[in-house]
């Protein structure tokens, strides 16, 4: 085996690693836990009830706060543990307007515009619960919510909850839906297991929680808000845990087009967290939570990525080697590459036709995902990423 043939096939083991091979590797070592006994599961004490703020930043999200206001009251938790508090900074739309007229909410609002983390750093000084529980205005939580999230934090041990984020699908859902639809069931799944197996790697914004005594102000410029306070929690020693019955259900971004300027923000603000928390990335001081916040999230946000253009290449020289059109096993595989691709090709011509056929739509999703980590390297290192919101249209369906 020559050097070529060494590289291809060790980018090639990284790649599947990343996006196959941890999920495999996980849910073994979770078996293997649950088989000698020694799960990792938080304790969980369902009548343990602490007050609890209910946290929203917002920017610009008139249309949902009726709705949002509306489920929060509804959720299943003594009312008078409840405390409803939103900051609404730089909106311009009529936000505040529509929150003053519930009373039940504490609203803190300037007109000035300083991004979701701005806003997040402000009003924390006004959250004087144990727990604090952050959602975003689109989303829309499960009845059980509060009581699933604060059930978890009975175990000393637990720092974070994070919750689990759905995606409304429509009945002719779009490769946008599709695709992201699918990415968060199997983010879930892994979620799941990284929690058994220690702890979660990161919570999203759409709905998590933290113990108030262990929020620290974060830089102004974070584009990962969620991200970063969550894992600065965890490098502390305590565990992030996720439950799937605490969800937020959102719907899918309007088409791959405002999907992908949402990965793109995630990408760059991804760069930027693995500067950020590069103590992380020692295995001698973090051990396991290491080899899952390097398998989970950093191959995905550097090497997976750089590695794909490299495998088609080294593919491609392989097979001119083997003898093009010849029935190698470097012909094979290039074959293979080559209609994975055309197949994402396929899943973009039917969108703009759209057209339904979900199996072209994941190669597409795949695709975009890992093209926006390009787009936001050269944001982020180009300074070209600003920390206010960029919100991606949503698919019209109520949230």
């Amino acid at each position: 085996m020559n050097a070529l043939e060494i590289i291809f096939w060790l980018a090639l083991a990284l790649v599947f690693y990343t996006y196959v091979g941890y999920g495999v590797t996980l849910f073994i070592l979770v078996r293997l836990k649950r088989l000698l006994g020694k799960q990792n599961k938080a304790k969980d004490t369902p009548d343990y009830e602490p007050e609890v703020t209910l946290f929203v930043a917002a920017y610009n999200e008139k249309d949902y706060v009726d709705a949002k206001v509306k489920n929060h009251l509804s959720l299943d938790y003594p009312k008078e543990k409840v405390h409803h508090l939103w900051v609404t900074d730089g909106s311009d739309d009529g936000t505040p307007d529509a929150l003053r007229k519930h009373p039940e909410v504490r609203l803190y609002h300037k007109d000035e515009r300083g991004g979701k983390i701005g806003a997040i750093n402000r009003g924390m000084q006004f959250v004087k619960t144990p727990i604090v529980i952050f959602s975003d205005a689109n989303t829309i939580l499960s009845k059980e919510s509060i009581r699933v999230i604060t059930s978890l934090f009975s175990d000393p041990k637990v720092g974070c909850v994070a919750g689990e984020k759905r995606i409304m699908m429509g009945e002719k859902e779009q490769a946008a839906s599709a695709g992201e639809g699918l990415y968060w069931k199997y983010e879930s799944a892994l979620k799941k297991w990284d929690a058994e197996l220690y702890s979660a790697v990161g919570a999203a914004g759409e709905l998590f929680a933290i113990r108030t005594e262990l929020f620290q102000e974060v830089e102004k410029d974070t584009l990962l808000d969620d991200f970063i306070i969550s894992l600065r929690i965890a490098s502390k020693g305590y565990t992030i845990q996720y439950s799937p019955d605490a969800w937020a259900m959102e719907t899918a971004s309007a088409n791959v087009k405002e999907e992908l300027k949402r990965k793109v923000r995630i990408a760059a603000g991804g760069i930027q967290s693995i500067i950020r928390l590069k103590h992380l990335l020692n295995p001698f001081r973090h051990g396991t939570l290491f080899f899952q916040y390097l398998s989970h999230r950093v191959l995905r946000w550097t090497l997976a990525p750089l590695a794909l253009p490299l495998i088609f290449l080294l593919n491609v020289l392989l097979a001119v080697g083997e003898g093009l059109g010849t029935p190698g096993l470097y012909n094979i595989l290039l074959a293979l590459q080559l209609l994975f691709y055309l197949m994402a090709m396929a899943g973009l011509w039917l969108e703009n036709r759209q057209i339904r056929f979900k199996p072209f739509f994941v190669p597409y999703y795949f695709f975009v995902m890992n093209y926006a980590v390009y787009l936001g390297m050269i944001r982020y290192f180009r300074r070209q990423q600003g920390v206010n919101w960029e919100r991606a249209k949503r698919a019209k369906h109520s949230p």
